[in-house]
């Protein structure tokens, strides 16, 4: 441990006073939201599968992964793209104002788009058509998600609105869930209250942006709209093909199995979600504009930072992984309210995927970083072409305990072929 705390402080000192108190103010906002998020899914996770029964919470799973793919196709890589230009950007009002009209034009029409796709699909196919209302109260996550401009506070490193703005959501969320569910029948509240809850932090974004940062509200040109889509779409084809075998694990899960087993995978896939997300995500929304900054003035600098910083995440994942992995049966006694075997065992192999996503989570992000998008690309659609085809025979296989081992072996390839790109990357001084 005091080594650990060495190995920090050395990394700290690489940085200037001023980009390390940025970060720092970045990643405590986020923290404060990681908390809160990690907090209510404790007690309301417990909560909905007691009270709505393993199949209702499946099918809810089921159609949470099934928006996702929406909300991939509204974010259109945006997250990484828009982030990425904001922040090189941030001192030029006239570009930054250019690049916000396009970025949310492109997401309004991405939204229509994808409503016209989800009625086609709950009218033409039946599995969907049988249960469409909670397809259809479910979409409301994809334009509240849409509406929030995460990118721009992300890029301007103002992610304290980014945490106090979802902070009230996540409260609103709770707020609804324990005051409206209290039996089985109430499910379909559940993504009612889940739509609500985005639709308000979009909105509450969408305020913070006109009105705090003072952006004006203007048509955007063509040029404007092709550069953006051009900017976005090498990313947006990567977050295609990592969903293959990330969101459609508990999709195919719903498909080829049950309700009840797809409840069953979906909490040990929120538990591993959980625990992957917190404190990680902080560090990586912060870390990027930041790091991006670092590389466009010093390239070797941010290099050689990020290999500290995922040294720093691995020691970490050492030392807690293994803790929960032990803890696992405890874990889903608490929140399912019984020992399950085959979600236990679930569980642990999404852990050391979790542990093969941490060791590499700066690594992949420093791809973006140094514009290595067509590299991060080839990666993921690698991976995706051998993971889809690879969850499906486990899952057929082995049932939804198959969609956890083929995680933690896809994970295991992301990571090994991250490691080898890294590598050949040099720079010099």
């Amino acid at each position: 441990m005091p080594s650990l705390i060495r190995l920090i402080q050395k990394t700290y000192r690489m940085v200037d006073p001023l980009e390390g108190s940025r970060v720092l103010h970045n990643v405590t906002s986020l923290s404060w939201l990681q908390v809160v998020t990690y907090f209510f899914p404790l007690i309301i996770l417990p909560y909905l599968f007691r009270v709505i029964g393993p199949e209702k919470f499946g099918l809810i799973a089921f159609a949470q992964a099934f928006v996702q793919y929406f909300m991939i196709i509204t974010d259109y890589g945006f997250s990484v793209s828009a982030t990425k230009e904001i922040s090189l950007c941030l001192e030029n009002k006239k570009k930054v104002h250019n690049v916000i009209p396009a970025v949310m034009t492109i997401k309004t029409i991405l939204i229509f788009f994808c409503m016209l796709i989800l009625c086609l699909i709950l009218y033409f196919v039946p599995k969907f058509r049988s249960d469409w209302m909670i397809y259809a109260l479910s979409f409301g996550t994809v334009i509240g998600n849409s509406l929030f401009p995460s990118w721009f506070f992300q890029g301007s490193e103002s992610m304290k609105y980014t945490a106090k703005i979802n902070i009230i959501g996540e409260f609103a969320f709770a707020f609804g869930i324990f005051i409206l569910i209290h039996k089985p029948n109430d499910y379909l509240l559940v993504p009612a209250i889940t739509s609500l809850s985005a639709l308000t932090t979009g909105i509450l974004g969408q305020y913070v942006l006109f009105t705090r940062f003072n952006v004006p509200f203007k048509l955007p040109k063509l040029k404007d709209l092709h550069q953006q889509l051009q900017a976005g779409w090498n990313v947006f084809i990567s977050v295609l093909a990592i969903n293959a075998y990330t969101t459609t694990r508990v999709f195919a899960v719903g498909l080829l199995t049950n309700n009840t087993l797809t409840g069953f995978y979906s909490i040990a896939d929120k538990i591993a979600n959980a625990v992957q997300t917190f404190p990680l995500y902080s560090f990586t929304q912060a870390i990027f504009p930041r790091l991006s900054n670092i590389f466009h003035k010093n390239k070797l600098k941010a290099f050689k930072i990020m290999g500290q910083i995922q040294l720093i995440t691995v020691i970490i994942s050492l030392i807690f992984l293994p803790l929960i992995f032990i803890l696992a049966p405890v874990i889903v006694k608490l929140v399912c309210g019984g020992a399950y075997p085959a979600a236990i065992l679930s569980l642990r192999f999404l852990l050391i995927a979790v542990f093969f996503i941490s060791s590499n989570a700066f690594r992949v992000q420093f791809l973006l970083v140094c514009g290595k998008t067509e590299a991060y690309s080839k990666i993921h659609i690698t991976m995706a072409a051998v993971g889809l085809p690879l969850i499906i025979i486990l899952i057929c296989s082995f049932s939804y305990v198959g969609a956890a081992i083929a995680t933690a072996i896809i994970e295991a390839g992301v990571f090994t072929l991250t490691y080898f790109t890294v590598k050949k990357l040099n720079f010099s001084e």
